[in-house]
């Protein structure tokens, strides 16, 4: 699975992307924390990264796709990826394309997570003043001001990527303002729809739950009816016993014998009767004693 999730600050990307990573296993790809990481690592792309933020400057793009192209090639990311800040333009976009097609990689889809900006500037203003009263600490990045400036920037550099991703039939849309776990919902059954992940996998996961609890059932009915068996054939051999007592026993007394036997046979049964089902015990009773 290859994504990337679109939306201004504050439509709950961060929160979705890590509901993607726990459940199908794909890593997030943040271009700032590749960035530090291929620094960190004296990459070559890295090294070139760190001479240019030394500076004071920006990140060319060819850069930035460089340390991507890195990044994609570890095993962690064989299964998938999710793309974090970026793209955030269009040559961006084109840079990106171009090097999937390289790599003989597709990109599953684009999902954008469309929210009403006024909302989203209520949610902060809301949260700012809840937080003043408790007399929390506000931070610099988290105020209606700075969302402002994020959502302006947004909407000059990032939302051309809606028309670019559209018109190549890439391009998904969430509602945002939904509930988070409608929000996952949706985006499940849009990829689903679009083949990054295949139902099989889920039915046959489904399917073995199912077969597990009848099979889990069945083992304790066994179990009660090998007991229920073996009590029934506990008056059998009650019967047999007194028959073979009465046989044995003096003509005088084979009637007294006899009698003592039916006693016999009738307060097995009764036991067997109390202890386990009714019917059978009654029936083996009824028949060793006849003999």
């Amino acid at each position: 699975m290859r994504i990337i999730l679109l939306g201004p600050p504050g439509s709950g990307k961060g929160t979705q992307a890590q509901r993607l990573i726990e459940r199908y296993g794909i890593v997030q790809l943040s271009t700032g924390e590749m960035l530090r990481a291929a620094v960190a690592a004296g990459t070559p792309v890295g090294l070139r990264a760190k001479e240019i933020m030394a500076s004071g400057g920006l990140v060319p793009d060819d850069v930035v796709v460089g340390i991507i192209a890195d990044r994609i090639e570890q095993p962690d990311a064989k299964k998938g990826f999710i793309l974090d800040g970026f793209p955030r333009t269009v040559p961006q976009a084109e840079a990106l394309d171009e090097l999937l097609k390289h790599r003989h990689l597709k990109l599953d889809g684009v999902i954008e997570l469309r929210v009403n900006e006024s909302a989203l500037l209520d949610r902060v203003e809301t949260r700012v003043a809840q937080m003043r009263e408790r007399g929390e600490e506000v931070r610099v990045d988290d105020t209606p001001e700075v969302l402002t400036k994020r959502l302006a920037s947004y909407r000059s550099q990032t939302e051309p990527l809606i028309h670019y991703y559209s018109e190549r039939r890439k391009l998904s849309t969430v509602d945002g303002m939904m509930t988070i776990e409608e929000v996952t919902r949706a985006i499940h059954r849009l990829l689903l729809a679009l083949g990054a992940i295949e139902p099989k996998t889920h039915a046959k996961a489904a399917q073995a739950k199912t077969s597990a609890k009848p099979a889990a059932k069945a083992a304790p009915a066994r179990r009660a009816g090998e007991k229920a068996s073996k009590k029934a054939k506990k008056p059998a051999k009650a019967a047999k016993k007194a028959s073979k007592s009465a046989k044995k026993a003096p003509k005088g007394t084979k009637k007294a014998a006899k009698k003592t036997a039916k006693k016999t046979v009738k307060k097995t049964a009764k036991k067997s009767a109390k202890k386990g089902p009714k019917k059978a015990p009654k029936k083996v009773t009824k028949k060793r004693a006849k003999r």
